[in-house]
């Protein structure tokens, strides 16, 4: 797993004019869940749902969407991003014997990129890309360092960043 390097640098001098998202608890989120490997996204979600919990949210906030598998979830993102401030792509692709896995990844990620920039949005990716059932077990953990919780985090402070940067004002 990578590290985070987040130390800041001795020599650092802060810009003037800086945005940093915080959480708003009127955002409204979207979660699109993948059913394939459930055993890995549905610990993802219990993450993210945690993490939204522990800032306060209410779950009237949350709206989840179940889809088959990780390629049906771009769809669902740009079919409900207008009702939401940002939303989460939940899936886990664990490469097999087969070139499938390429496609699968290159399919759902050009697909979220593709919905956030129709609808000018954050879309969090939280889909795990692994190589072994345990790399993705190990994203997958009850704990913050779970990427469900992780990507809930980056949902909160990009819809907040989304709407108080100068574009906006």
């Amino acid at each position: 797993m990578g590290k985070n390097l987040s130390d800041i640098p001795d020599h650092y001098i802060p810009p003037n004019h800086q945005y940093q998202g915080k959480a708003n608890l009127n955002h409204r989120f979207g979660i699109v869940c993948a059913r394939f490997n459930q055993r890995i996204t549905k610990a993802l979600l219990t993450g993210a749902l945690t993490a939204f919990s522990d800032q306060g949210f209410s779950p009237d906030n949350i709206h989840t969407f179940w889809v088959p598998g990780a390629f049906e979830v771009p769809v669902v993102m740009h079919q409900q991003f207008p009702a939401f401030d940002a939303m989460i792509a939940i899936a886990c692709i664990i490469k097999g014997d087969t070139p499938h896995f390429d496609f699968v990844c290159q399919g759902i990620t050009q697909g979220i990129v593709l919905a956030n920039h129709t609808h000018n949005k954050p879309g969090i990716f939280c889909v795990l890309t692994t190589n072994t059932n345990q790399q993705a077990e190990d994203r997958a953990q009850p704990n913050q360092s779970n990427k469900g919780y992780e990507a809930a985090l980056g949902a909160m402070e990009m819809a907040s960043l989304c709407h108080q940067s100068p574009a906006k004002i």
